[in-house]
Formats: C-alpha cells, structure tokens, sequence
C-alpha cells in the first residue's frame, strides 16, 4: 500500500506554567483555542480546508470536558463545519493526537490536519461521586483530579495497582537501579539545556505569548516557561539551582524513594499545536 508523505509545516505553543502559576487563571479551552488560532496564522492556511483537529487532553474532568477540541476550535474562530476529536492517552494523549492526524494524512483520509493538546492541572476539580441510595451515612469521598485515580473499579485495582506517574517512575527506578544522585544530575542537566536555549532565543519561534488579565490593572503577558529553575540577571538568564540544591528535597511519593519535585515531571498548564498536511 502506497502512502503519503507527511510534513509539519507549523508549530507553536504557549508557555509552560506551574500549577497555581502564571497560567492557572486562564480556562484550558481558551489555552487550546490560543495556539489552534496562532497556528493557523503562523502556517497561513484557510481554517476552512482543515479536514479535522484532534487534540489531546488526559483530565476531561472539568472546564475541559465535552471535547474539548470542539469547544477550542470553535473558540479560535474555525468555521463549524471543522470537525475536532479529544484524545486521551493520559500522559501521551498529545503525541496520540499526532499520530492519528498523521495516520488520517498517510492513508489519504485527509489533506490538512491541526492537531496538539492541553492541560490545566491549576484548574483541574475536585470531584465527588453521586449516592448510590437516599441519605447515605458519612461523608463521600473526594477526588483531587490533578493527578492519579479517581472512582477506581475496585476490581481492576485488585488485579492491578492502580498508581500515579510518580509511583510508577519510583517502581521503573528500583527495578533498572536508577539512582537519586544519577535522577538529580539529569534534572540539572535539563535545566542548564533550557536555560541555555532561553538565553540563545530557541524557544522564541515557538512560544505563543500568552495575555492573562489581572484583578487590577493591565493584563499579564506571559512568555517564558516557568519550570526551568532560572532568574533574570539582567542580561539574561542564569540558572537558579544546583546538585546541594535539589539533593536537599524530600522524596515527593515514597519515604524512602529517590523521585523528587526537583527530579521528575512537573505540574503544568499549557497547550501546543501542530499544523500537519501531505507533502
């Protein structure tokens, strides 16, 4: 079977904020509708000729429920007749977006594709289930879903454990004898890299500035991500922590554990797309 080829020929992104960051006030739709919109203008196409977006989302459970890719699109302006699906791989739902765009791309489903993802953990709910009967006894439970399980089957987690990324990056870690010394000297690394390319201007084509109005006063505008351990010297950035430094954090998920907030994956808001189309 003859396929076609698939290029990217735009991307873009907004920062990356902290949870209860520069981004937390900011509705997860909007965040996508941002970089749908900023992608379109930067590959300057037509929304009209878009065969489908597809978006990826791993929480659905609050201001991003009910497709969100659908709400975003049209909040970005596409025509209506722009049809969009959410997709939810939990972790890897925006690289799934991808793939499947570009699958639709290669078996010549469609032409042009927009595809991405979004995720506000700041704005993630909590949630409580419904009453399996009238005046239940007690308090129900309540879920935070920024992360983890939530109305687990009891069944599934009796067969299987039912952990979060943290848990499971702690278990990956015992089991290929990945140490904290080694987990901490790659964090830093990281680090170093992005503050690095933030000083060369890498990210700059890239990074769609994000406005973010304030209680008072003119809006924020946020441009730089705000994971990377780095302060302004005034002349740019330099980085703002070192081995003594993320050696001092306490484990995040296990007493005795080697994965810390210094060392693994943050808690971010953030959205990115890509404009995909055959060659």
């Amino acid at each position: 079977m003859q396929t076609n080829e698939v290029v990217i020929v735009a991307g873009v992104r907004t920062p990356i904020g902290r949870v209860g960051g520069a981004l937390a006030a900011v509705r997860p739709d909007d965040l996508l509708a941002g970089v749908l919109r900023g992608v379109v203008e930067r590959a300057a196409i037509d929304p009209l000729g878009i065969d489908e977006v597809y978006a990826g989302c791993a929480n659905q459970a609050g201001e991003d429920n009910r497709n969100v890719a659908r709400m975003a699109s049209l909040l970005a302006g596409f025509p209506d007749s722009v049809p969009a699906v959410t997709l939810n791989r939990l972790c890897a739902s925006g690289l799934e977006a991808v793939n499947q765009a570009a699958r639709c791309i290669a078996v010549g489903e469609a032409q042009l594709c927009v595809a991405g993802g979004v995720e506000s953990m700041s704005r993630a709910p909590w949630v409580l289930p419904k009453p399996e009967g009238a005046y239940p006894v007690g308090s129900p439970p309540v879920y935070d879903t920024t992360l983890g399980w939530r109305f687990p089957n009891p069944v599934l987690a009796a067969r299987f454990p039912l952990l979060s990324m943290g848990q499971t990056a702690e278990n990956i870690a015992q089991e290929l004898g990945i140490t904290r010394a080694e987990q901490d000297a790659f964090a830093l690394e990281s680090h170093r890299r992005a503050v690095a390319a933030l000083n060369a201007g890498r990210f700059a084509a890239e990074v769609l500035p994000v406005s973010v109005p304030q209680r008072r006063g003119a809006a924020r505008v946020v441009a730089v991500d705000e994971a990377v351990r780095c302060k302004h010297n005034g002349h740019g950035f330099e980085l703002d922590t070192d081995l003594e430094r993320l050696a001092q954090l306490a484990p995040a998920f296990s007493p005795q554990g080697t994965v810390t907030a210094g060392n693994s994956s943050g808690l971010n808001d953030g959205a990115a797309a890509l404009v995909l189309m055959s060659a």
